[in-house]
């Protein structure tokens, strides 16, 4: 009698009988009971598999935010919070708007002083009459509005600075890449700060409202002239 056949009366079926016996499948490691993928704290559980690597928490792509953005700053990914990379990432930190004053202080007083005393000199030999002196006086704040927008204009399309940003270690820069001020730029920018104070009544208004617009512009604290010309101002120590 063969080995492989059960003893009569002892309840067993044959090894060898497939009907009688399934095959018992491999778990895997990690699974849970039933079979399933390893288990993950969002994903898992005894029916399913964990999210995917990296990511949010609902299987977003590696890094970003809590629901899957590119690896960036803001909270949904991204440079900003809406996923827009940031200009400024990689470039020097914002220039202080105390040291943006005192650098046009110096520069006013470089330009505005000598060229006025020259043309007061030039234009002072006419009479002194009422309106003699209004029209002297026009000609030497024009005659000092353009010395200053050539010298802004020259100074940040070869270097970015002028001397009293030099002074005061600050410098203009393409938002775009932080590179110097392009000819187009530069000269858009000095352009826009000087011109308008030539305009009766509104330019000093404008003018005004242009050199304080950066005390409440977010997040790159640009005048109207920076916005004009795509600049920001940066420090340079």
């Amino acid at each position: 009698m063969s080995t492989d056949q059960p003893r009569p009366g002892s309840g067993e079926p044959p090894e060898d009988d497939p009907f009688l016996k399934k095959p018992q499948r491999p778990r895997e490691p990690g699974g849970d009971p039933y079979g399933g993928a390893p288990q993950g704290p969002y994903g898992g559980g005894p029916y399913g598999g964990g999210p995917p690597p990296g990511g949010g928490p609902y299987g977003g792509p590696p890094g970003g935010g809590p629901y899957g953005g590119p690896p960036g700053g803001g909270p949904y990914g991204g440079g900003d919070p809406y996923g827009a990379p940031d200009p400024l990432a990689g470039m020097p930190p914002l220039a202080g708007r105390g040291r943006r004053l005192v650098a046009r202080i110096i520069d006013g007083i470089l330009i505005g002083v000598p060229v006025g005393l020259i043309m007061w000199f030039i234009v002072g030999g006419v009479d002194y009459t009422a309106a003699n002196e209004s029209g002297k006086q026009s000609v030497v704040s024009g005659v000092t509005m353009l010395a200053y927008l050539i010298y802004e204009g020259v100074m940040l399309t070869s270097r970015g600075q002028t001397v009293g940003k030099m002074a005061m270690k600050i410098r203009v820069a393409m938002l775009e890449n932080g590179s110097i001020p392009t000819a187009q730029a530069g000269w858009v920018r000095a352009a826009v700060y000087t011109l308008p104070e030539v305009i009766p009544c509104c330019g000093t208004i404008f003018w005004l409202l242009n050199v304080l617009w950066c005390t409440w512009d977010k997040p790159y604290q640009q005048c109207l002239h920076d916005k004009a010309a795509r600049t920001v101002v940066v420090s340079t120590a």
